[in-house]
């Protein structure tokens, strides 16, 4: 990993931006790095773009630049780079690309927003590491990148000195991770107090609410079976045990389940048993066996795959982060607690 910077001095940050840039993945991390300043913070924010010409965002404001990429020596403490929605036509730009990488030779920490995990990508600076972006293009994001391991359902995730985060607003929570990276909790939680935002959201949390989310079902029958599993994550919940609760067959369940909700019966309990399992973590002491007891999954290693499959993180270090507000990272040791 690069070298922490202290938060007794300056702090730099560089934010990169581009025609088509989305307006929020930019301010929403210059706002809270500019707001950390007044509790303690010394940050020094500037934009870059690749020629260092201003641009029009996708929502037609124009944003001043500072200067252009190439112009950049020091080496920034925190490099953002923010998404937009023409990525597909972004990741082919060469020199968006070069810029990315030549900001990122130059970081301590470099951080994307959104779809801006796919500039990274491109840049070939996730290759080999964990990721996340927002849930609608998680799949591209596995699907063009094969060398990525893709965190489907977190907010944001930290692999050594990489950061990405999921949706527009995530960029606020990975910036408020970093600010208490810097400047410790206290700073953080003044900081999103000052912006009214949550503090608590660590970067494991889910994107979205499973049951909330996931589109009324048109059958009577199906509706029940969903709110089965959500109240009791920890039952049976096989596909036969299902059919019997609808009264179909097994088959019948299935298809219900792929026409109704887009998953498969067991994608659906595992995704409920996730959530039921991260409540838990965070507001207990319970050791592992209890959690996966009482989420349904059965045994810690169950629990332990699971979350590595969806968030790219283990238990332990889910409970650790959360606890601290903290971000997600993938260095976890063998026995599930975060390491270092």
């Amino acid at each position: 990993m690069k070298d922490r910077p202290s938060g007794r001095k300056p702090l730099s940050v560089t934010v990169l931006v581009f025609p088509g840039v989305r307006l929020l993945d930019v301010t929403g991390p210059i706002e809270v790095f500019s707001s950390a300043n007044e509790f303690g913070g010394r940050y020094r924010v500037r934009t870059v773009s690749p020629d260092g010409a201003d641009v029009v965002t996708s929502a037609g404001t124009g944003l001043r630049v500072d200067l252009a990429a190439e112009e950049v020596r020091d080496v920034s403490d925190v490099v953002v780079v923010p998404g937009g929605p023409e990525w597909p036509s972004l990741v082919k730009d060469d020199a968006l690309l070069d810029a990315v990488r030549a900001l990122d030779a130059r970081s301590r920490r470099t951080a994307s927003v959104c779809t801006g995990a796919f500039l990274l990508a491109a840049a070939g600076l996730l290759d080999g590491h964990a990721a996340t972006t927002h849930w609608r293009f998680t799949d591209q994001l596995a699907l063009r990148y094969p060398r990525v391991t893709v965190a489907t359902d977190a907010l944001f995730v930290r692999d050594g000195h990489i950061m990405t985060s999921a949706g527009v607003s995530s960029g606020i929570d990975l910036s408020l991770a970093l600010v208490e990276e810097h400047l410790g909790a206290d700073a953080a939680r003044a900081t999103a107090k000052d912006m009214v935002v949550f503090m608590q959201r660590p970067g494991g949390q889910s994107q979205l609410s499973v049951r909330t989310h996931t589109p009324r079902p048109r059958q009577e029958i199906l509706r029940r079976v969903l709110d089965a599993v959500a109240e009791d994550p920890s039952a049976p919940h096989t596909v036969a045990a299902m059919a019997r609760l609808a009264g179909v067959s097994p088959r019948h369940m299935t298809r219900l389940f792929h026409e109704e909700t887009a998953m498969s019966p067991a994608r659906y309990v595992e995704r409920i048993r996730m959530e039921a399992a991260q409540a838990v973590l965070e507001g207990s002491d319970d050791p592992m066996a209890t959690v996966a007891r009482r989420t349904g999954f059965g045994s810690p290693e169950s629990l332990r795959r699971a979350f590595t499959r969806n968030l790219g993180i283990t238990p332990g270090a889910y409970r650790a982060r959360f606890r601290t507000a903290g971000s997600t990272d993938t260095a976890d040791t063998a026995g599930g607690e975060p390491a270092g």
